[in-house]
């Protein structure tokens, strides 16, 4: 007997249908990690891929699948060069069609990526850049960050050192990141009583900071009140060490700076009882997702995770957590959607994409350097776990 023409047709549209679906359940989300692999900040580029390969096993169970879909990752190398960066993500989601990217590493390289994302209307999450502008100024609808922004680093130091009467110099490097890191910390220390009398900035690739602690030393030495130097740093150069063997100690004068890699911190042994704020430490955060990070990097590397290890599971957890609630389409406007005020857990704890310029809002972490003979670093001891709720993070964006 023959079936109703109409029948016919709609039993030949959901067996299509059932084909497509099975194709389109078999294809893999391919995930571009654009960052700097080599360059000036390759240590920080090795921990954030650590952390994203190992936030995608946890997440996934070992499976690297969700919502029935495997992951694949593919890496490309900015060398810490924007136009590489900018080249090399257009090459990620024009030729390899990725379905989205993570990085970079350098503020300056992802600025140069930002309009890449827009003009392919495809999804990048900075991971872990810092500067204000990537979710202010220069940001658009593609752009989330899980990385802590130069506002968050300010505003949880402003707590640790604002108070009346102090005077601070600042000093910086000499591009987005150092210039966007002051103009948070300063704003962020208006109302405090705590003002900035001196701004410094070196090239990022100095290694002789004599005359510039020279001219720190200079605007300080002669206030009134507790005197600061506070340090903006990424990567190499040892600037706290270097000011620290000028003995500001003669003027008084104390150095201050947030949060860092390990091997940086190495200079904060010289330091005991100088206060700040970090994004991460691995003993901080008290949760089963940082536990396991912490257990398996000790038995895989004999050493404990770092500050952009944790930075770069978060970003594995931010696409989990989106993959899972599309039930695993890619569309980039459904991703968009999806991510837009999305929770998801991390090392750190709970992070939020803020809808308005989806900079991922999470805890930061006062401290007071504690120096032990057998740990080769300063350690940051606890004082104060800085909420999201505690941290006017400022809308900078023109959406």
């Amino acid at each position: 007997m023959s079936l109703p023409r109409t029948l016919g047709l709609a039993l030949t549209g959901l067996a299509l249908s059932a084909t497509v679906s099975g194709a389109w359940a078999a294809d893999p989300v391919t995930i571009a990690h654009v960052y700097g692999k080599t360059g000036a900040l390759e240590a920080y580029a090795k921990q954030s891929h650590t952390g994203l390969m190992m936030g995608l096993e946890y997440l996934t169970q070992g499976t690297m699948e969700v919502a029935g879909r495997e992951i694949e990752v593919i890496e490309k190398d900015t060398q810490g060069k924007p136009d590489q960066g900018r080249a090399l993500l257009a090459e990620a989601y024009g030729d390899d069609e990725v379905d989205l990217a993570i990085g970079p590493v350098s503020s300056g390289v992802a600025l140069a990526m930002l309009p890449v994302a827009a003009d392919y209307r495809k999804i990048l999450i900075v991971e872990p850049a810092v500067a204000d502008s990537i979710t202010g100024e220069n940001w658009n609808e593609y752009i989330f960050r899980t990385g802590r922004n130069s506002s968050q680093d300010a505003i949880a130091n402003s707590k640790a050192l604002g108070k009346p009467g102090v005077k601070i110099a600042t000093l910086a490097q000499d591009y987005a990141f150092g210039r966007d890191g002051v103009a948070a910390f300063k704003a962020a220390l208006e109302g405090s009583g705590a003002e900035v009398v001196f701004e410094e900035y070196a090239p990022t690739d100095t290694k002789d900071f004599t005359a510039h602690g020279q001219r720190l030393f200079d605007a300080l030495k002669d206030q009134d009140g507790e005197k600061i130097i506070f340090v903006i740093w990424a990567g190499g150069g040892n600037p706290l060490g270097k000011l620290k063997a000028m003995a500001p100690e003669r003027y008084e004068i104390d150095l201050s700076s947030g949060g860092n890699i390990l091997p940086a911190m190495a200079a904060y042994k010289d330091l005991p009882g100088m206060k700040g704020a970090t994004y991460y430490y691995y003993d901080i955060p008290q949760n089963d997702m940082n536990t396991w990070l912490v257990k398996e990097h000790f038995a895989r590397f004999g050493e404990p995770p770092d500050f952009f290890t944790a930075g770069g599971f978060a970003a594995a957890s931010a696409v989990v957590a989106a993959l899972e609630k599309t039930g695993g389409e890619t569309d980039s406007d459904t991703l968009v959607k999806a991510m837009e005020g999305l929770s998801f857990q991390t090392p750190k704890g709970e992070m939020t994409f803020r809808p308005e310029d989806h900079q991922a809002l999470q805890e930061m972490y006062a401290f007071e350097i504690e120096v032990k003979d057998d740990v080769a670093w300063g350690i940051p001891k606890l004082t104060e776990v800085i909420k999201p709720a505690d941290m006017d993070i400022p809308i900078r964006n023109k959406r």
